[in-house]
């Protein structure tokens, strides 16, 4: 969920943030500029609240928060070769890690964090920053590619398995060894992303018309989604929402899709006695007997529901995340505004743009003000807000409504120099700095 902007995006429209980057459970944005980085709270749609932000780093190209703790990771062009993890609100650094080359993206959970460059990836415990294993060997990853389950339980790790296909490697984080590859696409990779649980894995190729979502460890194929036939695009963003019920993939047009994980049962009703059904049976019997690339095609399912974005061409990221007990599409772009979609779970269709946000302004301005823009919701919508939410945090183990760590739970153990210290915000972090791990 994290993007780094274009130098020169498409038609000439300057890039205002240089990335962003959703945290684990989609309750928290971080963007990159020129200047530093920002970090938003996304408790609420109508205001934007920054929680935190820094100038004493230039030029970030990488920005990750842990969950809705005070550990940042930042990045920056000046020294790209360099990860520094921070404590933001005590202001302290907690290590610094240097590399043989170019750091091309961060992951991280509880129990991991991963650093991806072209051509390695180097898994980290991070109580400690204790290097745990060095991934050599792996093909040419110039986008730095990989995504890291959010469920410390299994910590499984996904990266592209080789150049010319779309095979995705499957690696234990805990035990450190290979799971298995799965074939996913016949072009090369350009996303992939697990579900919260890490019992699924999404993926998209070069390509980006087909999308398909694999079970994990085995890594059998549960679901095609057809996102279009029209065109190629670059699929920029792919998410999957806290309960896995939904999948969401943006990419450089002006469409989001979101696409429902459900599997029709065998026991359909029997379908009414017109020519339009009779039809409709002799073309799914004929579909047997076409090629398998055209009843494949037929097979696949289309898109539950779509966002419509006011720009095509620019780099962007999307989520899915429940903020004041209702589901919302989330979309932030390079140009540095945060879109914010109504998104109805149980009929779908076009999702109701209701604010934008700008993000390289603090507060509520009136820009803000003016992009409000809240239309009279469908009847069918508006009965979910009188039903209970069943789409939350609190569906997955070990997270709460607010997005942090149930209450009592502590966050994973630090042991840099000076013994155990916990990741919440009454304890300090002793600088630690490490070099070519």
């Amino acid at each position: 969920m994290e993007a780094e902007a274009a130098e020169s995006p498409p038609g000439g429209v300057e890039a205002a943030l240089s990335c962003f980057s959703f945290n684990q459970d989609c309750t928290s944005l971080a963007i990159g500029t020129k200047a530093g980085y920002k970090l938003f709270s996304l408790s609420s749609v109508e205001h934007l609240d920054q929680v935190h932000g820094s100038n004493e780093i230039p030029d970030v190209y990488i920005v990750e928060r842990l969950f809705s703790s005070s550990l940042v990771v930042v990045v920056s062009h000046s020294k790209p070769r360099q990860m520094n993890v921070y404590h933001f609100k005590k202001g302290t650094e907690i290590c610094n890690y240097s590399y043989s080359s170019n750091i091309l993206s961060i992951r991280l959970n509880r129990q991991r964090l991963l650093v991806c460059l072209e051509e390695a990836i180097y898994i980290h415990n991070i109580k400690d920053m204790k290097l745990l294993k060095t991934i050599l060997d792996i093909p040419a990853n110039p986008t730095g590619l990989c995504a890291l389950s959010i469920n410390h339980s299994n910590s499984y790790v996904a990266y592209p398995g080789s150049l010319t296909t779309g095979e995705i490697v499957l690696y234990d984080g805990h035990s450190l060894k290979t799971v298995c590859t799965i074939a996913a696409h016949e072009g090369t990779l350009a996303a992939i992303a697990f579900n919260a649980l890490g019992s699924k894995l999404a993926s998209a190729s070069e390509k980006g018309t087909v999308i398909r979502v694999f079970s994990v460890p085995d890594g059998q194929k549960l679901y095609e989604f057809r996102r279009g036939m029209k065109r190629y695009v670059t699929i920029s963003s792919l998410v999957f929402s806290m309960d896995s019920q939904f999948l969401c993939a943006s990419s450089n047009t002006e469409t989001v899709h979101i696409f429902k994980l459900e599997h029709l049962t065998n026991s359909r009703p029997e379908e009414p006695s017109t020519w339009t059904g009779y039809m409709g049976k002799m073309f799914m019997a004929a579909s047997n007997y076409l090629p398998t690339q055209v009843s494949d095609m037929m097979n696949q399912d289309r898109a539950f529901a779509t966002g419509r974005l006011n720009f095509s061409g620019q780099r962007n990221i999307c989520t899915l995340s429940t903020i004041q007990k209702l589901p919302r599409l989330l979309v932030a772009s390079s140009d540095g505004h945060l879109y914010i979609y109504n998104l109805d779970p149980q009929d779908g269709g076009e999702c109701v743009l209701i604010k934008t946000h700008s993000l390289l302004s603090s507060g509520t301005t009136e820009e803000n003000k003016e992009n409000d823009l809240r239309p009279s919701l469908p009847q069918s919508y508006a009965a979910t807000v009188a039903r209970p939410s069943t789409w939350s945090a609190s569906t997955v183990p070990g997270y709460s409504e607010d997005g942090g760590a149930l209450r009592g739970e502590i966050i994973p153990e630090h042991e840099f120099a000076t013994g155990p210290v916990c990741l919440d915000d009454e304890n300090e972090f002793p600088p630690v700095s490490i070099r070519n791990p």
